[in-house]
C-alpha cells in the first residue's frame, strides 16, 4: 500500500521498463511508450490506408498508480483533470497492453479517475465530488496510501503528545490502532477499498474521504449486495475479500471475529518465497499440524513446502485484469467444498432483497436511509429489472416525506420524463438542479424533456451547461452538436466539432463530418 501510487522519476525510469509499443486492431489505432527527457510518455496515433498518420496525441504521464504486483499504470492530467493513460504494463507478462477498461472500449486519454477509484488507489486524493474526473489544486496532499488511512487522523495524536494528555496506559485515545477494534470496525478500515458488492451507495453529503477509521464505514456509504440464490451461487471474488472471508469457516468458526489483519500485517510484506510459511505460520495461531489431513511429510515434500493458503486459498487468474492474479479468501477445507448455508439465507427482515454488507455494530437489522436504497436500486436496476418496482415504490415513499430533497426532485423528473409528462418533468429536474445536484443525468434528462415540448434552444441551454460540467464526455458532447444542428446554429455546430476533435483526435466519424461542415463553410 505504501507504494500504490508515485512519481515519476529518473530512478523510476531506470528500474522499470518505459518502452512498449501496441495496437488496438479493433480500433485501427497504434499506442507508443516512450522514455525522453526525464519523462514518460504515452502517444496515441493513426496511420490512414497510404501508411500517412492521421493524427497523433502524446501525453507526459504524471504518476504511476500500482506497486508492480501484478503491475502499474499511468496518469495524465489536462488542466484540472487527471485520465487513465491508456496503456498499463503487466508484470506477469513483461509488457505494455491496454489498461483494466479499455477492452469495453478505447477512450484514449479522456478516461476520468473518478472519486470512487482513486480513494482507494491513493493516500489523500482531492478529487472533486461529481467532478467526473475534476481535481483540486493540488490534485493530491499525499500520493501513496499512508499511515491516516489505517489510523486516522494524525494531527490529533500530535496534538495530544504536545499538550501532554499521555496519562493513558494502555490505549491511546488519540490514535486508532485497528487491532484493538472490535472485529466488525476493524473490518470496516480493510472493506473501505477491499470490498465492493454490486453498489457502493455514499451517504447524503459524505465524500469518501470522510470515513474514519475506528469509526463505523456505514455512516459514511453503504455497501450492498444482491442476495445469491443455490442455482447461482457467488461468482465474483474480485474485490469481495470480506464477503469470502464471511463464507469460511474460519470466519464462522471464530463467532465472527476473525477479521483481516488476524493473517494480513499491513506493516509486512513477505516476499513470494516467503509467503507459504509467513501464512502458514498465522493459520497455526488457530489450527495445529494435526488439523490437517495430509501427513506432514506429504506435505513437506510439495512445492512449495507445508503451503496452508496455497491449498486452502487457491489463486486464480482476474479475467477482468488481464495477467493477473487473486487469492479467493473463502478459505475451502477442499476445492469442491459447496457453499455453506448461510451464503443463501443472510438477507433480513427489514432488508428482504439486498443484503446489507457494512451494518454498524449493533445495527443489523437496521434498513439503510431511503435515500440510500433509492439510489442503491436505481444502479441495481439497469442490469437487474427486477428491482424496478422497489425503487418506485421507494420513490412514492420519498415523494410523500421527503418532496424537497434534490436527489428525490431528480428522481421523480426522470420518472415524469419516461411517463410522458414532460411539464412536471422539466419542472422536478429544474428543482434538483436549483437544489445542488449536478449529475450528468439531471442535466440530460432535462434537456430531453425539453426537446419533447419542442424547446430545443433551452435544450441546448442545458447540455451546454452538461458539458461544461463533464467535458470529457464524448456521447454528451455528440448530443450537444446534434441539438445545434438540429436548431440550424451551425457555427455552433462547427465549433463544438472542433473542440471534440482536440479531445477525442481518434473519433474518425466526427472527423470527417468536421471536414464536410468545414468544406460547406468555404
Amino acid at each position: 500500500m505504501g507504494r500504490s501510487m508515485s512519481e515519476i522519476t529518473p530512478e523510476f525510469l531506470k528500474a522499470h521498463p518505459a518502452s512498449g509499443a501496441v495496437e488496438d486492431q479493433d480500433n485501427h489505432l497504434h499506442f507508443d511508450v516512450l522514455a525522453q527527457g526525464g519523462k514518460l510518455q504515452q502517444s496515441e496515433y493513426e496511420h490512414s490506408a497510404d501508411g500517412q498518420e492521421v493524427f497523433r496525441d502524446t501525453r507526459d504521464l504524471e504518476w504511476i498508480i500500482g506497486a508492480g504486483k501484478n503491475g502499474f499504470g499511468g496518469l495524465v492530467k489536462s488542466g484540472d483533470y487527471v485520465f487513465q493513460a491508456p496503456l498499463s504494463f503487466y508484470s506477469k507478462a513483461g509488457r505494455w497492453e491496454l489498461s483494466p477498461g479499455y477492452e469495453l472500449g478505447n477512450a484514449g486519454f479522456n478516461r476520468p479517475i473518478l472519486p470512487g477509484c482513486i480513494s482507494c488507489h491513493s493516500g489523500r486524493p482531492n478529487a472533486v465530488p461529481e467532478g467526473n474526473g475534476r481535481f483540486a489544486n493540488p490534485a493530491f496532499s499525499e500520493l501513496a496510501i499512508g499511515c491516516e488511512n489505517c489510523h486516522g487522523p494524525g494531527l490529533a495524536h500530535v496534538l495530544a503528545r504536545q499538550i501532554g494528555t499521555d496519562s493513558y496506559q494502555e490505549h491511546d485515545s488519540s490514535i486508532v490502532n485497528p487491532a484493538s477494534l472490535q472485529p466488525p470496525l476493524a473490518n470496516n478500515v480493510c472493506m473501505s477499498c477491499h470490498q465492493t458488492g454490486d453498489v457502493r451507495i455514499l451517504k447524503q453529503g459524505k465524500d469518501y474521504k470522510d470515513f474514519r477509521p475506528g469509526t463505523a464505514l456505514d455512516d459514511t456509504l453503504s455497501i450492498l449486495m444482491v442476495p445469491p440464490k443455490r442455482e447461482s451461487p457467488p461468482q465474483s471474488d474480485l474485490l469481495e475479500h470480506y464477503y469470502s472471508m464471511t463464507l469460511s469457516k474460519c470466519y464462522r468458526g471464530s463467532g465472527e471475529r476473525l477479521t483481516c489483519i488476524n493473517c494480513h500485517d499491513p506493516h509486512v510484506e513477505p516476499t513470494r518465497e516467503e509467503a507459504p510459511a509467513y501464512f502458514a505460520k498465522k493459520c497455526m495461531t488457530c489450527h495445529t499440524e494435526k488439523s490437517c489431513r495430509l501427513p506432514l511429510e506429504v506435505r513437506e515434500h510439495q512445492q512449495p513446502a507445508n503451503d496452508c493458503a496455497g491449498c486452502h486459498m487457491k489463486k486464480r487468474d482476474v479475467q477482468e485484469i488481464s495477467h493477473s492474479s487473486i487469492t479467493n479468501h473463502r478459505i475451502l477445507t477442499r476445492p469442491e467444498e459447496p457453499f455453506p448455508e448461510i451464503a443463501f439465507n443472510q438477507t433480513t427482515a427489514s432488508l428482504p432483497d439486498l443484503i446489507h454488507l457494512n451494518p454498524a455494530p449493533g445495527r443489523k437489522d437496521t434498513t439503510p436511509p431511503p435515500l440510500v436504497l433509492l439510489q442503491a436500486y436505481g444502479e441495481l436496476s439497469e442490469k437487474y429489472p427486477e428491482y424496478m418496482p422497489r425503487y418506485f415504490a421507494v420513490l412514492d415513499e420519498l415523494e410523500r416525506k421527503n418532496p424537497s430533497n434534490p436527489l428525490v426532485q431528480a428522481a421523480i423528473g426522470n420518472r415524469e420524463l419516461h411517463a410522458g409528462k414532460y411539464e412536471q418533468a422539466v419542472a422536478h429536474l429544474q428543482g434538483a438542479l436549483d437544489g445542488g445536484v449536478s449529475k450528468t443525468i439531471v442535466y440530460t434528462d432535462l434537456a430531453d424533456a425539453l426537446t419533447k415540448l419542442n424547446r430545443n434552444r433551452e435544450a441546448v441551454g442545458a447540455l451546454q451547461k452538461a458539458v461544461a460540467a463533464d467535458p470529457f464526455n464524448a456521447m454528451l458532447r455528440k448530443t450537444l452538436i446534434v441539438q445545434l444542428i438540429q436548431i440550424k446554429d451551425y457555427a455552433s455546430a462547427k465549433s463544438e466539432m472542433e473542440s471534440y476533435m482536440q479531445r477525442f483526435p481518434g473519433d474518425s466519424f466526427m472527423r470527417q463530418l468536421l471536414a464536410r461542415a468545414r468544406g460547406q463553410a468555404q
